[in-house]
């Protein structure tokens, strides 16, 4: 029987957050937020968006009459969610709704905190509860609570869209978790990195062998199932400097991420080139891995002091 490596599973997070600057229209809606104050903006043919649009979703005219609307309005369609998931806006059980607010003609989805299900319907009437701490961020609406009051009457009141100290960036975060399982090619893989091992696969067809292995060979799509160990040393192929601080990555830049080609190993892998200044380092340059502590993976990748390689030894994985 082959021995058949225990398959890792691990959590793993992908997070994005990214900065946008916003136009006049999206300025003032986030501004009045935070000033407890909802801002739509008047199509051509006098209808009232919320959230407003810098855009007539008809017609692709640009808009800029803005217009204040109520705080309370009207439940058009609803969902209930009975289990919150994390950065949505309440922690417990609660329903998405559509809320035409008084004096609009569209609905902005938000959440409403109602005891369950039985007590949400279309057509009820609900009304803004404002966060107790606002930044200019739809946020600011903490979430919409149910409301016995009348609807508002009266049309939505011209607003110039003016505050002091406007909103002007917004940062949106984008954000994945999930589970992650190497399956067990690359599971055996992980597992001789904890002994500071670096194992690939080799085709039997081709025999090339692969570092990370991924279980199948790309180029013949035939099952790797042969482990060869290789490095640890490798090659520089190509690399690039890296300018921009990362969230949550305590690496000061500018540093260098690189390909390496390491000895015996047919695809090349990515690695951190530390140990040496950054604008020394090229293609060529002859590396081997560093660990760190009790860490799995290789910190990063310094000079061996050896004489560069030759270029054509290592110029089909550039």
């Amino acid at each position: 029987m082959p021995d058949v490596p225990e398959v890792l599973t691990a959590p793993l997070v992908v997070e994005f957050p990214f900065t946008r600057s916003l136009g006049p229209v999206q300025s003032a809606f986030l501004t009045g937020l935070r000033e407890r104050t909802v801002l739509g903006v008047r199509t051509g043919d006098g209808r009232v968006v919320v959230p407003p649009t810098e855009y007539d979703p008809v017609t692709a005219e640009e808009l800029r009459e803005l217009v204040e609307v109520g705080s309370g309005g009207t439940v058009t369609t609803w969902a209930w969610n009975p289990a919150p998931r994390r950065g949505q806006p309440l922690t417990t059980p609660f329903a998405w709704v559509l809320v035409r607010l008084d004096g609009a003609d569209t609905a902005l989805l938000h959440a409403l905190d109602a005891t369950g299900p039985d007590a949400v319907r279309t057509g009820m009437r609900v009304r803004v509860r404002w966060a107790a701490e606002r930044t200019g961020a739809i946020t600011d609406i903490a979430c919409f609570v149910p409301d016995d009051g009348p609807a508002g009457e009266g049309l939505p009141a011209a607003h110039g869209g003016e505050f002091t100290d406007p909103v002007t960036l917004l940062t949106a975060p984008a954000r994945l978790d999930y589970t992650y399982a190497p399956g067990r090619a690359q599971s055996r893989y992980l597992q001789g990195l904890s002994a500071h091992r670096i194992v690939g696969e080799r085709c039997p067809s081709c025999r090339k062998v692969y570092v990370p292995p991924r279980g199948a060979c790309p180029t013949c799509g035939v099952a790797t199932d042969t482990q060869v160990e290789v490095g640890p040393r490798g090659t520089v192929t190509t690399f690039c400097i890296v300018n921009i601080k990362a969230r949550n990555l305590d690496i000061e830049v500018p540093y260098v991420y690189a390909h390496i080609a390491l000895d015996g190993a047919d695809l090349a892998l990515h690695a951190r080139i530390g140990g040496i200044p950054y604008d020394r380092v090229r293609m060529g340059l002859r590396v081997e891995p560093v660990w760190s502590g009790d860490s799995r993976f290789p910190d990063h990748y310094r000079p061996t002091g050896e004489p560069d390689a030759d270029y054509d030894s290592y110029k089909e994985l550039v």
